[in-house]
């Protein structure tokens, strides 16, 4: 069988207030090309399909669009992310054709979808992004009994349950389908923090047993581990400056008759490349930097004095600037504070500002009532999504 793995295409997002709607919709006419030329079978999509819980009204139509084009030539299989909202994904899922299928229901996911080719059945499994507080309680043996309040306690129990059924299938491959972040692997700076207790990791074996795994959340296309057994496809477009190196892909799988994988990863096109510019305006202004011109780009402009209208003449250079700083080169010799993105803690941030402005660090009374704040907060919004 021939499977296409993708995921975290966050439509919707947009980098710096620059749209991506254009390119996004690039992302996926080109996809909808490699299903029909590779002769794909099965499409899996692991999570963040839109970048937030309510996506806006254009996004949803691209997606409407691509499933209906895609569905054309191939089986679709989708999880929810956590950006997305799982009950708004989902909605319609009982009533779709055999041909995309949306896992968004913690209590289904030890109901595969069944594929078949020459060499027998394959099974499909989905798994959502599993908060704890929301699913600790759904995924426990017994009900009073609530799992550990961890992503490894309750990504495990799914796994269990997914074991469990496949067990009763005799000589079926299988495919899992998740959205978490698995120890080993290697994060970026856009996505979003998903720590509850502290921790937001689970561990690799918890996949353990299965033919081919198909991960979400990370943006950056990698194997975890020592095989391609368990994989991220990556997101399909830089969506952070951060990732401007990373070679965007898809993974194309063919999973053999023995349960075997051979991965080939298919690379996608780049619209427009994202480039860093660090240099005076006079070098800006005399050419030094015109091969980033067709590029976005995120500027620090390094004259002693703020140069007069420095906006304006890095703009009338270098178009599609999308940030533009003035950085002094002497600055660079000063402490720094530390950089603060996507992958920081919450709650190490929230430190940090404590001892900015109180001059005392928190002690540890001070870092339990932060850890409480924040995990509150992210329970809310999580909750919040899927109203």
């Amino acid at each position: 069988m021939r499977i296409l793995h993708t995921g975290d295409w966050h439509l919707g997002r947009t980098l710096l207030g620059a749209d991506l709607l254009g390119h996004q919709a690039a992302f996926l006419d080109h996809l909808v090309d490699l299903v029909q030329r590779r002769s794909v079978d099965l499409v899996v999509v692991a999570g963040d399909v839109y970048d937030r819980a309510v996506p806006p009204v254009e996004a949803v139509r691209m997606l409407s669009r691509a499933l209906e084009r895609l569905s054309e030539h191939a089986t679709v299989v989708i999880t929810p992310g956590n950006h997305d909202s799982a009950a708004r994904l989902g909605f319609g899922a009982g009533v779709m054709g055999a041909r995309v299928r949306i896992l968004a229901e913690p209590a289904g996911i030890a109901t595969p979808v069944l594929l078949d080719d020459d060499a027998g059945p394959v099974a499909v499994y989905g798994i959502p992004y599993l908060h704890p507080d929301l699913t600790r309680y759904a995924l426990a043996e017994v009900p009073d009994e609530p799992l550990a309040r961890s992503h490894q306690a309750v990504v495990g129990a799914a796994t269990d349950r997914i074991r469990a059924d496949l067990a009763t299938r005799t000589g079926t491959r299988s495919v899992v389908v998740a959205h978490a972040f698995v120890g080993g692997a290697e994060p970026s700076d856009s996505e979003q923090d998903i720590r509850v207790g502290g921790v937001d990791m689970v561990a690799r074996s918890t996949f353990d047993g299965f033919d081919y795994v198909a991960l979400g959340h990370l943006h950056g296309p990698q194997r975890v581990g020592p095989d391609d057994r368990v994989r991220y496809a990556g997101s399909p477009l830089a969506f952070s400056f951060g990732e401007r190196h990373q070679a965007k892909s898809v993974t194309l799988v063919d999973l053999a008759a023995d349960g075997a994988v051979a991965v080939e990863l298919l690379p996608l096109p780049v619209l427009r490349r994202l480039a860093d510019v660090r240099g005076t305006i006079d070098e800006i202004e005399q050419g030094a930097f015109a091969a980033d011109a067709d590029a976005w780009v995120r500027v620090a402009v390094t004259d002693t004095v703020h140069p007069e209208r420095m906006y304006a003449r890095v703009k009338d250079h270098l178009p599609h600037a999308l940030a533009i700083t003035h950085e002094p080169a002497e600055a660079g010799t000063r402490t720094a504070a530390r950089a603060v993105s996507a992958t920081s803690d919450p709650v190490e941030v929230a430190a940090d500002f404590v001892t900015f402005a109180t001059g005392v660090a928190p002690d540890d009374d001070d870092r339990a009532v932060l850890t409480e704040s924040y995990e509150a907060a992210a329970r809310a919004l999580a909750t919040e999504g899927d109203r």
